[in-house]
């Protein structure tokens, strides 16, 4: 990882703040910060079972970057494809990412029920969903369909959340584990087939990647601005010239979920 901790506070901060956010393209980190992958290579993954599937529908697809890279190493597309996406800017992003794939990209909230009928869809992918909206997932399942979804779990990166905002209630700390969404497939009607977690390391480099992963990742640090926090972002930029990367950790669990049939 290239050295930056030299370079002045504000030049990094105004780095930081430059970088655009649209989209689930996470290039600009590439010598400024660092994030170990899960074991279970969840692109990869997906892209098997795309093969082996008809109708495929892929919830909070974000830009496209992940079902993009999924698509181009299957053996075939789907038939039928369609992403859901609710953030405007993301689904300009998806459906000119995925157009070309033929996946129609849908606008919908992400807390509104799912566009599309009963049964609609054999497998159900997600990476990385705000929340998990299970029983609409269950609902456009068909017998037999397949939920297959890499979800973010609990505390995750909070050693820079808490760093920002200071010691969060168990329930914050918790709201994502894989127990509870263990407990809520299936309350929702779905028979759980696989379920692995994993905590894995991240490094940011210096104070510019923080600042654009706080604005980039929104629901980290809510309302963060540069002018609210500049305190907080000149000790941890003056701690990192001093000792090194600011260390974390994310969270991360895959997960598999059946539709009885």
């Amino acid at each position: 990882m290239p050295d930056h901790r030299n370079r002045s506070f504000s030049d990094l901060v105004a780095e930081g703040v430059a970088v655009p956010t649209g989209g689930w393209d996470f290039s600009w980190f590439e010598g400024r910060a660092t994030e170990a992958r899960p074991s279970w290579r969840y692109a990869e993954s997906l892209a098997g079972r795309l093969s082996d599937a008809q109708a495929v529908l892929d919830v909070q697809t974000g830009g496209g970057e992940v079902l993009g890279f999924a698509l181009e190493r299957a053996a075939r597309v789907p038939a039928l494809f369609a992403a859901t996406e609710g953030w405007p800017p993301n689904v300009a992003a998806a459906t000119e990412a995925l157009r070309t794939h033929g996946v129609v990209v849908v606008a919908a909230p992400e807390d509104a029920p799912l566009p599309f009928a009963d049964g609609a869809f054999e497998l159900v992918s997600s990476r990385h969903p705000v929340r998990p909206h299970w029983a609409e997932i269950t609902r456009v399942l068909r017998p037999g369909g397949t939920y297959f979804a890499q979800h973010v779990g609990p505390a995750s990166v909070f050693e820079l959340v808490e760093y920002f905002l200071g010691p969060q209630p168990d329930e914050v700390r918790n709201a994502r584990h894989p127990d509870r969404e263990r407990a809520d497939a299936r309350a929702a009607g779905l028979e759980i087939v696989d379920l692995r977690a994993e905590r894995l390391r991240m490094e940011f480099g210096d104070i510019a990647a923080v600042v654009h992963f706080l604005r980039k990742v929104i629901w980290m640090v809510p309302g963060f601005t540069v002018e609210a926090y500049e305190p907080q972002l000149r000790t941890l930029h003056e701690r990192i010239a001093t000792e090194g990367p600011f260390l974390a950790h994310s969270s991360r669990h895959l997960i598999e979920a059946r539709k009885p049939g």
